[in-house]
């Protein structure tokens, strides 16, 4: 079965990427699992300079999901490429680079210097986390700010790039269409739900930031509800995530429209999930006479067109 998947320039082995923000650099789970044999891995978002991010508490485990609110902790661009890129060469990992700004400029810097780094495949432009309130989240809640942070680092690199989108806006696919026409590759969809969490005893934040970003199951629905509405707007592929904790989560992000997907949540419940999505797909498109994932993505209209010519 072809499990492969092209975005741009890139390809990946399959449609299983590791997602920023839930999987460290790649490199701390090097020795638990064979990184070349996931799709691709988005590394933790890089500013750059290093960043402390938020004061703890920082997570708290919500009803089938969980709020966080790092605050973009990072080691910055630099010690990363010194760091971390030779192992992740060395592992053949798919990288994919989650990249972070409180400008422009900066978005710009960072994409440069990844640009010039042997084995960096792709950039994931973060314009949509929740948690910080400079930078990154103004961009994705603007249109004209999602375009131009995007054109402006489509003018410096020729690596894939990927606009992460905030759902945390009225209408996401109108900013997917910003994206595509700054000459983005793909959009990744969806980052975070603003969210809150009170100790009632206390009555006071259960996180030191008051609000984070809500992931895990209890999104899924609605990202799998955005991706369908984007791949409607947009000819460009979709990166879909939000929730997935076994195979048929991933697969109906695909049907949805998204050619690929990124697990979060669920690597901390089970380091060792990839695998049992993998065998999962494979049992699914084996029932099914499928020889291509392609041929799955964005399914979802022709089965319904299907269904109503047989009613």
């Amino acid at each position: 079965m072809d499990f492969s998947v092209h975005i741009g320039s890139l390809t990946l082995k399959n449609p299983l990427i590791a997602a920023s923000g839930c999987f460290g650099y790649g490199v701390e789970y090097a020795d638990t699992i064979d990184l070349s044999t996931l799709g691709g891995v988005a590394v933790k978002g890089l500013f750059l300079s290093e960043r402390e991010g938020h004061a703890a508490p920082r997570i708290v485990e919500t009803p089938a999901g969980m709020l966080n609110a790092i605050g973009l902790q990072g080691i910055g661009v630099r010690r990363f490429v010194d760091e971390h890129m030779p192992e992740l060469r060395a592992r053949r990992a798919t990288v994919i680079v989650n990249v972070c700004g409180t400008t422009i400029d900066e978005y710009v810097e960072v994409s440069r210097i990844l640009s010039d780094t042997e084995g960096v495949g792709a950039i994931e432009l973060n314009i949509s986390c929740p948690n910080i309130k400079e930078g990154g989240i103004q961009f994705g809640c603007s249109l004209t700010g999602t375009f131009d942070v995007v054109n402006a680092v489509r003018h410096v690199t020729t690596l894939p790039l990927f606009p992460k989108l905030t759902p945390n806006v009225t209408d996401v696919a109108s900013f997917a269409r910003a994206a595509e026409d700054a000459g983005a590759d793909a959009v990744s969809l969806v980052n975070t739900f603003l969210a809150m969490v009170i100790d009632v005893e206390t009555r006071r934040p259960s996180i030191s930031n008051v609000v984070g970003g809500l992931s895990g199951p209890a999104i899924r629905p609605i990202a799998v509800r955005m991706v369908h509405e984007c791949r409607q707007a947009v000819k460009i592929p979709i990166i879909g995530m939000g929730g997935i904790a076994e195979a048929r989560d991933a697969l109906e992000f695909i049907i949805a429209g998204a050619s690929a997907v990124q697990v979060g949540t669920a690597n901390f419940v089970d380091p060792f999930i990839w695998a049992k999505l993998l065998d999962g797909m494979t049992d699914y498109m084996r029932r099914h006479g499928l020889s291509s994932i392609g041929d799955l993505v964005g399914t979802l209209d022709a089965a319904a067109r299907e269904a109503g010519s047989h009613a």
